[in-house]
């Protein structure tokens, strides 16, 4: 018989007026590394942060490109302009240059696509990241188009 009462005084209980606690550090979490895209298919994940961000080619590139054999990374330490080829995916169908979306420095590159090239094909916009670039200015990154402006480039790429 005591069973019932101890589960209503031990069940938590939540409030809207408790939620506001909360709201500052997850409004941050959001803000933490946002994405942003090229019209020609490449991607930077951008850590504000760090002041670096994560490139790759979407998935619509690598659906595009097919099965991925052979991918050409850029040098670490080599300095980097927005728009300059930084490096090339080879595929069964096709050859791609890869561009810089953002200007920096290359600061890591992705090894595992060296034995693995056909990570961009499982996973583009997580594992199969090219390589990391610490921006020098931020403002080319903000510049890029919105998820949602991607989206409908290749929406209208489609039709």
């Amino acid at each position: 018989m005591l069973a019932a009462p101890l589960r209503t005084l031990v069940r938590p209980t939540f409030s809207l007026a408790a939620r506001p606690a909360f709201a500052p550090r997850l409004a941050s979490l959001r803000g933490y590394a946002t994405k942003r895209f090229t019209p020609e298919h490449e991607y930077v994940a951008f850590d504000k942060d760090s002041n670096v961000g994560t490139v790759g080619i979407t998935d619509y590139a690598q659906k595009s490109l097919g099965d991925v054999v052979f991918v050409e990374l850029p040098a670490v330490g080599s300095a980097v302009k927005q728009g300059e080829q930084i490096g090339a995916v080879e595929s069964v169908k096709a050859a791609s240059d890869i561009y810089a979306p953002v200007g920096g420095e290359v600061t890591e590159v992705n090894e595992a696509l060296n034995d693995a090239p056909n990570l961009l094909n499982k996973a583009a916009e997580t594992d199969g990241w090219l390589c990391k670039i610490r921006l020098t200015d931020p403002k080319e990154f903000d510049a890029l188009l919105a998820p949602e402006a991607y989206e409908k480039l290749t929406e209208d790429d489609d039709h």
